[in-house]
């Protein structure tokens, strides 16, 4: 197993500073539409950062910083404007989300040692939720009948001390670790957030994005299906999600970013260069969207490709200047 520090290394020598969106091996020619109020239509995506690992559960700091969890490296990374990369939480093992509460207090989600690339290890660590800032603590490391948590997916801070995330179902724990199932998808739950005022939960379950009332004691309730991703026909679905200060929803999936209004319409889809999974509004303002996306090329121009039998992990993080902008 190479060390953490070559691991670091290794991603930090294929990151790229900040340039003007130019069609890479693997990407698609995008032309961003305006949608009111969102994006003007005359803004181009920029490429910030790109690497042989994943950029995936990616979150938001205090001061406007984006952070982002690499399952491969273990560890929470922090992303620079200016496209430089640093681990800013190690030891995460198996990175797979983070999440920042109202205090600046970061989470994230550990998968243990599932990575389906990682299968020859011998590793029994298994998932976890996690507390991560000011001190480092467990939420939550099993279900009420004491069965370890599987490969966590996604998750997003209740404000209680305690998260939502997603495993197949959407489950809640509270801050002393007590895990319940909140829905039973119809396919597979992934990405979750709630509303800026903390009164409506959303979690996708492929196409669907399903919404819930949070009641004052936290609790989700009167589950309903908010939207549908229009041209996602076929494929994986609905993956990350964010909202803005106005309470607008930003889904990622395979045609693009969609946008909904606060009733569900589709307001829009805004194409990427690549498959996009997860997204967060960043910067002082809030007023730039950060995705990630699969795939990558290497510093020599080419598409990057890992050995037969291994998947490709390789990710890019674009940038777009928004009209919109996320919650300060």
């Amino acid at each position: 197993m190479k060390s953490l520090a070559v691991i670091l290394a290794a991603t930090m020598l294929a990151s790229t500073p900040v340039a003007a969106q130019q069609l890479e091996p693997g990407e698609v020619a995008t032309d961003v539409p305006a949608i009111p109020g969102v994006t003007s239509g005359d803004a181009e995506w920029e490429t910030v950062w790109t690497g042989p690992m994943t950029a995936d559960g990616m979150t938001t700091t205090a001061d406007g910083m984006l952070l982002f969890a690499q399952e491969q490296s273990n560890a929470i990374w922090k992303l620079w404007p200016d496209g430089r990369a640093f681990v800013e939480l190690p030891y995460v093992t198996g990175a797979g989300a983070a999440s920042v509460d109202a205090s600046g207090n970061v989470y994230a989600v550990e998968r243990g040692c599932s990575d389906p690339g990682l299968m020859q290890l011998t590793c029994d660590r298994p998932g976890r939720v996690m507390q991560l800032t000011p001190e480092r603590s467990v939420v939550a490391s099993q279900m009420p009948d004491g069965t370890p948590l599987g490969r966590l997916n996604d998750l997003h801070v209740d404000g209680r001390g305690g998260a939502w995330f997603t495993d197949g179902p959407l489950y809640h724990t509270d801050a002393a670790g007590h895990v319940s199932v909140v829905y039973e998808p119809q396919a597979f739950t992934n990405g979750v957030v709630s509303n800026p005022d903390g009164s409506v939960l959303y979690v996708t379950d492929m196409r669907e994005i399903i919404a819930f009332d949070i009641g004052e004691d936290g609790s989700a309730s009167s589950s309903r299906t908010f939207a549908t991703l229009s041209q996602d026909t076929q494929g994986f679905g609905g993956d990350g999600m964010a909202v803005d200060a106005e309470g607008r929803l930003y889904v990622t999936g395979d045609a693009g970013v969609y946008v909904f209004a606060l009733d569900g319409t589709e307001l829009g889809v805004i194409p990427a260069p690549r498959r996009t999974i997860t997204l967060a509004f960043a910067g002082p303002e809030r007023d730039q969207l950060y995705v990630g996306a699969m795939g990558a090329s290497t510093p020599d121009g080419e598409a990057w490709a890992t050995p037969e039998g291994i998947r490709n992990v390789a990710m890019t993080i674009y940038r777009l200047e928004m009209l919109s902008s996320g919650i300060r």
